[in-house]
């Protein structure tokens, strides 16, 4: 198993825990729908990836650079650490081990 999937894996159970918490403490759906969302993608990418695809590593940097621009905007905006700075700072993380494995599969054919 190779980093991207386990990335993908990693920051698609965060992004489905943290649209649950958001729902819980704000009763917000848009925080549940989104997540839920996002984070089946991400699981879905990292199955993919698992299967040997290639699109897999692109959906999931897809879906996770969306993400980061949401959360950067959404830091710039309420200037809290809690959710959107977390979800920024493993965001990145995860773009960017992405990209290197991206990257390396690219070179390698």
């Amino acid at each position: 198993m190779n980093l991207g999937i386990i990335a993908s894996l990693g920051y698609g159970f965060l992004a489905i825990v943290g649209g649950i918490i958001g729902y819980i403490l704000s009763t917000s759906n848009v925080s549940l729908l989104s997540g839920c969302i996002s984070g089946v993608l991400l699981l879905f990418a990292a199955y993919l990836q698992f299967q040997g695809i290639i699109w897999g590593l692109i959906l999931a940097a897809l879906v996770t650079a969306v993400l980061v621009v949401v959360f950067a905007l959404r830091l710039a905006k309420t200037r809290k650490f809690m959710p959107a700075g977390l979800m920024l700072f493993f965001g990145v993380l995860t773009l960017a081990v992405m990209v290197n494995q991206l990257m390396a599969s690219i070179i390698s054919q």
